[in-house]
């Protein structure tokens, strides 16, 4: 083996194809490739390789148990195919969860539990994507704001289903602006960005406040566009799986589960049924239920992109036996409640202001081209959204890949251990207002 490995070092340092092999060191090389994963030296990217092979290791000997396992109905299968097979598992809780499950705390809000009951009347499965309710499966990154993500997944659900309008809404400003008790990418709780959002009378789209993956400063004119609203929230009792039952059949609903395990990690596909504790660390979003060879599941959204698990989503164990449910998934759940129409939509904002003279049309941003002892003289136009402009005075970034490279022609982001890029497709500029500034182009994915 010696010799070979002196063939496959050098390669494993170089940011390039190999030639397939059945190595573990051929596919870190093509899994690094295929999401865009670089590292800051030679010694890091061994260091990533020794982990991967680690990884790979326990989800070869996991999946080779499922498969001799007498219950096959209850198997899942792990992958090396999402993005965190590089990571330990304490790097990934590090890095990926963060929800707040103080119970006294959530006592302390005072939220209903006055909610649905029953389960007689209802499907014996339910799948809300089907009924158009939940947005696209969206990534967290390496920001502990899994919290905002399951509220805002919740209530674009329940806006949906009220409404007949399905709008994705903007976990940002819940981590930029929801601060009383939440703390953005260190974490938070569900209930809380509800009473944040019914406090502020409502929130704003993913489009027009986008998710940046780190904490930033509150946008007060974005904080101040209520385009969906909510009246309230309830809280699941506690351990109660046929309330939350209930609950699902009427709208998709938010819940704390135990999500740091290494299992978890990996996840690929099947009816997950642990080992997890009850510890609750992450916030995901109950979609749907079902059955499968006569086992009962959750289909539960995550926020850790479609790379992750089934396209991003999972099915978990319900009906287990065990009244916190598989990973305590059944402690803590909540949803928000709508009956009250959404405010009328806000006039455009119109042209972007340069200056007294100077401006850009709406949704462009404004670029000094040229100035003078920190007095801009001219101005030229990113055709991006509250974008990014670059120090030569004629490229721009979009804000969630906020860092310039104009000598590679790049737009950079930084997330953990590794720097993603991202390729934008330039139109064509126009003489308008002293011209187009360019996006940065030709990424090499």
């Amino acid at each position: 083996m010696t010799w070979l490995w002196s063939l496959l070092v050098p390669l494993l340092l170089l940011d390039i194809p190999c030639i397939y092999s059945s190595t573990t060191s051929d596919l870190f090389e093509a899994w690094c490739i295929s999401h865009g994963k670089t590292y800051s030296s030679h010694q890091e990217k061994l260091h990533r390789l020794k982990i991967f092979e680690e990884n790979y290791m326990y989800i070869t000997q996991h999946n080779k148990n499922n498969n001799t396992a007498a219950n096959s109905s209850l198997s899942y299968t792990l992958s090396i195919d999402n993005a965190f097979a590089d990571l330990t598992r304490q790097e990934f809780k590090a890095s990926r969860l963060g929800l707040s499950s103080n119970g006294l705390i959530r006592m302390k809000l005072g939220g209903s539990t006055k909610g649905y009951d029953g389960v007689a009347n209802i499907p014996t499965s339910l799948d809300w994507r089907d009924k158009g309710a939940v947005t696209n499966v969206k990534d967290q990154g390496s920001c502990g704001a899994c919290w905002s993500f399951s509220a805002t997944g919740a209530i674009e659900g329940i806006n949906q289903i009220v409404t007949g309008s399905l709008t994705s809404l903007s976990e940002q400003e819940l981590v930029d602006c929801d601060r009383t008790y939440n703390d953005g990418c260190e974490g938070g709780l569900m209930d809380y960005a509800y009473q944040f959002v019914v406090k502020n009378k409502g929130i704003d789209t993913e489009d027009d406040y986008p998710y940046q993956s780190r904490d930033t400063t509150c946008n007060k004119n974005k904080l101040n566009r209520h385009v969906v609203t909510i009246d309230g929230y309830i809280d699941v009792r506690e351990n109660d799986e046929k309330q939350l039952l209930a609950a699902v059949a009427a709208q998709p609903v938010s819940v704390g589960i135990c999500g740091s395990e290494r299992n978890f990690q990996l996840y690929s596909k099947g009816i997950f049924n642990g080992p997890c504790s009850t510890s609750l660390d992450h916030a995901v979003l109950i979609v749907g239920y079902g059955s499968e060879n006569g086992v009962d599941y959750w289909i539960v959204k995550n926020s850790w992109g479609k790379q992750w698990g089934m396209n991003g989503y999972m099915y978990m164990q319900r009906n287990t036996g065990n009244s916190q449910g598989i990973c305590g998934i059944n402690m803590m759940a909540s949803y928000p409640t709508k009956t009250s129409p959404n405010p009328p939509p806000s006039p455009s904002p119109g042209p972007t202001k340069c200056s007294l003279l100077t401006s850009c049309s709406e949704g462009e941003t404004c670029c000094c081209a040229r100035n003078l002892f920190g007095l801009c003289l001219s101005w030229k136009c990113c055709e991006l959204n509250s974008a990014v402009c670059c120090d030569d005075h004629r490229h721009c970034c979009p804000q969630d890949y906020p860092i310039c490279d104009t000598k590679r022609n790049m737009c950079l982001k930084q997330t953990g251990n590794y720097t993603l890029v991202k390729e934008f497709k330039k139109k064509k500029s126009s003489g308008k207002l002293g011209g187009r500034i360019s996006l940065l182009g030709a990424w090499n994915l």
